[in-house]
């Protein structure tokens, strides 16, 4: 079952194509991202049919956070020791079953919006899972030289269905109760997981080893604490998270009160704002399609943190141009350069990380990003209370974001490209003739993901520009 492998070449020596066990996943994604754009427009419209308030969609987006804090870490830790793989497999389908209990009980006349909160709680524990093996998956479907392209594809194809999605399901929505859209989600679950059952290659660097009962917990402690010391120690590691978390704590608002904004200040109907996250996603789309010749051309320093600063004043502009028109194209340019940052710094994980730690480290990284979400959440949503001014608010977390950027630009983050040259110089001398290069290597000129910069990635911690940054997978 293990997945060391060869990195695969062309007749003349560049880079192969995509293989099939690749667009196995990626088509498994892009039907079940198309599933997850009907919850992402659903479950806020219901919150604010049943509530109108601004804390109750603050409380709807901690509850997707809080258990990657309850539970990250050893949920992280059992994907390294398990197959990976079958894990992703059994959350698709648990998921589908999870994301139905809303709208059968919305048949039934008994959906309240603390069964909103519950189901996204357990959702959103199950796809720990799935986006702790996701982070493994990539470069165990490609080669090292594909890292950033394929990284690139799978979020491109994580938001391309939003670009359809929402819009569908906002003209449904005249026809369709609204929690009835999440039984397409449902569907796209099931989807998701026979296309993972299709796919031939091992997510696991080799077969997972069998361990006595009794030493289970302790172990699983024991590769917590390894993984905690792994991302700590390692400079770039931890300020890629110390900036997430900051990142997510001032942002993350942006994407909770997305529908309050649309009503308020832009004064959109339900079509409209299905538009709006079209718009989003759209952005994303078309940044992500474009990220690999971007790195071959720019350095990570300039394309990380120049996306971040980007997203950041848009978002402000967005907030002041107060125009539904400017808006669509704002936000998408947001969202679009939020997920830039994203998918470089999920690359560079990839690229730098041992194989065996990845499960581990993309959780201890969600942990420390996403520790911030539950609290920027909330505390925007008492700003937004407090100053009557969703916009006001909006203008502020632009800014605030840029600075960020700014600030982190005199950190170790700035040095991605040499942390890029040194993985791949100790792989390819004789330690590193064992490492699997399809799990890691992305070069410096960027053919070597994860949050929207609050987004998810495939793999990544901050929740914004994809709705979950760098850790980026959208959390559904």
């Amino acid at each position: 079952m293990g997945s060391e492998r060869r990195t695969r070449k062309g007749p003349a020596g560049g880079r192969a194509r995509l293989g099939r066990d690749f667009w196995f996943y990626f088509s498994g994604q892009a039907v079940s991202q198309l599933g997850g754009s009907f919850t992402t427009f659903a479950l806020p419209l219901l919150v604010f049919k049943l509530t109108h308030s601004a804390t109750n969609l603050a409380l709807t987006t901690a509850a997707e956070f809080v258990p990657y804090l309850l539970f990250g870490l050893l949920l992280g830790a059992v994907v390294d020791r398990f197959d990976r793989k079958r894990l992703m497999l059994g959350s698709d389908i648990a998921r589908a079953l999870v994301i139905a209990v809303i709208p059968v009980l919305a048949i039934g006349g008994s959906l309240r919006v603390a069964d909103i909160y519950a189901v996204t709680f357990v959702q959103s524990t199950l796809g720990i899972i799935f986006d702790c093996g996701e982070f493994a998956a990539i470069p165990s479907l490609v080669g090292e030289q594909e890292l950033v392209t394929a990284n690139a594809r799978i979020m491109a194809t994580n938001n391309a269905g939003q670009i359809l999605g929402p819009g569908l399901a906002g003209a449904l929505v005249a026809f369709v109760p609204v929690a009835g859209l999440l039984f397409v989600d449902a569907g796209s679950f099931l989807v998701s997981s026979g296309c993972l059952a299709l796919i031939r290659c091992s997510f696991n660097a080799a077969t997972p080893a069998s361990r006595p009962a009794g030493s289970a917990i302790r172990a699983l402690l024991a590769d917590v604490r390894e993984g905690l010391a792994y991302v700590w120690s390692n400079p770039v590691l931890r300020s890629i998270s110390i900036m997430m978390a900051l990142i997510n704590l001032v942002a993350t608002t942006a994407n909770s009160q997305l529908v309050l904004f649309a009503r308020r200040a832009l004064h959109a109907t339900n079509s409209e704002i299905g538009f709006l996250y079209a718009a989003g996603a759209a952005g994303i789309v078309a940044v992500s399609l474009v990220a690999g010749p971007i790195r071959q051309r720019v350095s990570f320093a300039v394309t990380a943190l120049g996306a971040l600063v980007i997203a950041g004043l848009t978002m402000t502009a967005m907030a002041l141009a107060g125009s539904y028109a400017a808006a669509l194209v704002l936000w998408a340019a947001s969202s679009g350069f939020g997920m830039l940052l994203n998918i470089n710094t999920v690359a560079l994980r990839q690229a730098i990380v041992p194989p065996r730690l990845y499960g581990r480290v993309v959780s201890v990284a969600q942990v420390l990003a996403w520790s911030a979400i539950p609290l920027g959440s909330l505390a925007g949503a008492a700003a937004i209370n407090l100053s009557g001014s969703v916009t006001g608010v909006y203008a502020v977390i632009g800014g605030l974001t840029a600075a960020i950027a700014l600030a982190f630009a005199f950190s170790p983050v700035a040095h991605g490209d040499r942390h890029l040259a040194e993985a791949a110089e100790r792989r390819a001398g004789p330690a590193g003739a064992g490492h699997s290069p399809g799990s890691g290597g992305a070069e410096r000129d960027g053919a070597g993901h994860g949050p929207g910069f609050l987004g998810a990635g495939p793999a990544g911690d901050s929740a914004d520009a994809g709705r979950g940054a760098d850790g980026s997978k959208e959390v559904r």
